[in-house]
C-alpha cells in the first residue's frame, strides 16, 4: 500500500504528539506519585516512554516510517532515502506535533498550557551524552532495518528505555522533543537556553551513526 505525503505528515504529526504527551505526562504523573523519590519518578517516565514508542512505531511505521524525530529524518536524508523537500516538511510537522503533545499533557493535568522550563541541563557531560544517545538510537534503527526489520519498534523502545538510565542527559535524542520540553516546567523540562547545545549534539550523533553503520554494513566486495 502506498500513502500520500499528507498521510505521511499526518502520521508524523500524530505520532510525535503522542510521544510528547507521554514523555511529559508520565513525567508529571511520576513526580506526583513518587513522593519525592526522583528514581521512582524517572522509572515511571522511562517505562511509559519506551512502551509508547513501540506502539507508535507499530501503528504509524507502515505509513510514514515513524521517524517522530528530526534527527532520524536527517539521517534518512543523509542516506538519500528522503528528499530534502520532504525532510524539511517532516521536521516542521514533527516540531509542531511535539508542541501539540506538550499542550495535551499540560491540559490533561490542569497546568498552564505554555510554560518556560527552569530545569538546568547543561555541561560537557550532558552534551556528549546527547551525542551518544542519538548515535545509539540511529544505529539501532538502521542496524535493525538491515538485519531484522520486524524488530525496529521493540528495539527502539528498549533502547530509549535503557538510554534514560545510562546517559547523563536521560537521552532526549530528538530535537523536536527537546524543543517541546523547553516549554514545560515539569519533571521532563529543559530550560530554553540549554536546548540548542542538545539539538546540535543530537544532529552530530545522528550523522555519525549513518556513517558508521554504512561502513559496518558495506559489502567487502565493494572495497
Amino acid at each position: 500500500m502506498t500513502h500520500t505525503l499528507f498521510q505521511k505528515l499526518g502520521a508524523e504529526f500524530i505520532g510525535t504528539a503522542g510521544l510528547l504527551a507521554t514523555v511529559i505526562g508520565s513525567g508529571i504523573m511520576g513526580e506526583t506519585l513518587a513522593g519525592g523519590n526522583v528514581a521512582i519518578a524517572l522509572l515511571g517516565n522511562t517505562s511509559a516512554t519506551g512502551a509508547i514508542l513501540v506502539v507508535l512505531i507499530w501503528v504509524f511505521g507502515p505509513i510514514s516510517g515513524a521517524h517522530f524525530n528530526p534527527a532520524v529524518t536527517i539521517a534518512f536524508l543523509v542516506k538519500g532515502e528522503i528528499s530534502a523537500r520532504d525532510a524539511a516538511i517532516f521536521i516542521v510537522v514533527q516540531v509542531l506535533g511535539a508542541l501539540v503533545g506538550m499542550l495535551v499533557a499540560h491540559g490533561m493535568f490542569d497546568l498552564a498550557l505554555i510554560q518556560e522550563s527552569t530545569k538546568v541541563r547543561t555541561g560537557i557531560g550532558q552534551w556528549f551524552a546527547e551525542g551518544v544517545a542519538t548515535f545509539g538510537l540511529v544505529a539501532t534503527i538502521f542496524g535493525c532495518i538491515r538485519a531484522r526489520p520486524d524488530a525496529v519498534a521493540m528495539a527502539v523502545g528498549l533502547y530509549i528505555t535503557a538510554g534514560y538510565w545510562f546517559t547523563a542527559s536521560t537521552s532526549f535524542a530528538n530535537p523536536a522533543v527537546t524543543i517541546a520540553r523547553s516549554f514545560t516546567d515539569t519533571f521532563s523540562g529543559i530550560q530554553p537556553a540549554d536546548a540548542p547545545a542538545f539539538i546540535g549534539m543530537q544532529i552530530v550523533g545522528a550523522i555519525l551513526a549513518v556513517l558508521v553503520i554504512g561502513w559496518l554494513w558495506r559489502d567487502a566486495a565493494d572495497d
